[in-house]
């Protein structure tokens, strides 16, 4: 059993508990695994579109046994009047889970506080906890425990806010380079530093890059930030993943990206295509890291 009913951040989630869901998630996909969730159905709420988060809950859902419900924005009576509130009690009375892909954290906050069933975040503009556990899933695999450096350049976004929690939970080393004004937050570090170790802050994404195992990058304009475009586009000038900047990380330095990829942007379409690029390894775990905490969620409730 988990620690915690919800998950919300990553560091919802003890040390302990990270482990237990990627132990349980490697089980599962290695075939050593038959936890199932037989006649258990997830809520899958959705206000920002999406491809990795739905096909990845919906198809884990399905292959332990359970049944997801996609609830977009015109199927439901949230956000056409009815309080998140009422929409948590009453999807509570139906399903054994509840996932939100939403804008607001605090409205993620709401729904898991009068939520009686686990609700898990499946993205909002302050975290992704989920893509964190595939990220760290992928490292371990790849490297065989967390004994690594990771370099994240770019934005200090909610992907990058998750997996610095993350990174300071299991104990991988990272490294940021991020412009002025787009940062990891404060209260991040902060909560970074109360986990472990508070990521490093480079200078340049050289500096970064140099003693990394893993450089990692997340799109420069998330959705929503449409209208932030050029004047995010220029303050990231020099922070594109590209084969220059590699050239200052170790030959053997992976690359990772949680998708979508806005290719010529935040990195080069040479880079992703390389062989140095792990984002398919990274997408393929979302799957599995969401069926062993699903399990550990749910599999005794």
């Amino acid at each position: 059993m988990l620690s915690t009913t919800h998950l919300l951040d990553i560091d919802d989630l003890s040390t302990e508990d990270v482990h237990a869901v990627l132990d349980r998630a490697a089980a599962l996909k290695a075939g050593e695994d038959d936890a199932g969730l037989s006649q258990q159905t997830l809520a899958m709420i959705f206000e920002k579109p999406s491809t990795r988060t739905r096909i990845s809950f919906e198809t884990g859902m399905t292959q332990l046994g359970g049944h997801a419900l996609f609830l977009g924005p015109n199927d439901i009576q949230l956000g056409h009047g009815e309080p998140i509130k009422d929409t948590a009690r009453a999807l509570s009375r139906y399903v054994d889970a509840i996932m939100a892909r939403l804008f607001d954290h605090a409205a993620a906050e709401e729904l898991a506080e009068y939520a009686d069933v686990p609700v898990i975040n499946g993205l909002t503009d302050d975290a992704h906890p989920c893509q964190t556990l595939a990220d760290l899933l992928t490292i371990r695999e790849r490297f065989g425990g967390f004994d690594d450096t990771v370099a994240w350049v770019g934005d200090g976004n909610n992907v990058g806010q998750s997996f610095a929690l993350g990174c300071a939970l299991v104990g991988v080393d990272l490294v940021v380079a991020t412009p002025d004004g787009y940062g990891l937050s404060e209260s991040v570090l902060d909560r970074a530093s109360e986990l472990g170790d508070a990521p490093e802050i480079a200078d340049t994404p050289e500096d970064a890059v140099a003693e990394a195992d893993v450089v990692y990058t997340d799109v420069f304009v998330s959705m929503g930030q449409e209208d932030e475009r050029a004047e995010k586009l220029a303050a990231f000038d020099g922070y594109q993943v590209n084969d220059d900047l590699l050239a200052h990380a170790t030959p053997e330095a992976k690359v990772m990206h949680c998708l979508p990829a806005h290719r010529g942007e935040e990195i080069t379409d040479e880079v992703i295509e390389s062989d140095r690029a792990i984002v398919w390894d990274q997408a393929e775990n979302r799957l599995h890291a969401q069926k062993g905490l699903l399990v550990e969620l749910l599999a005794e409730s």
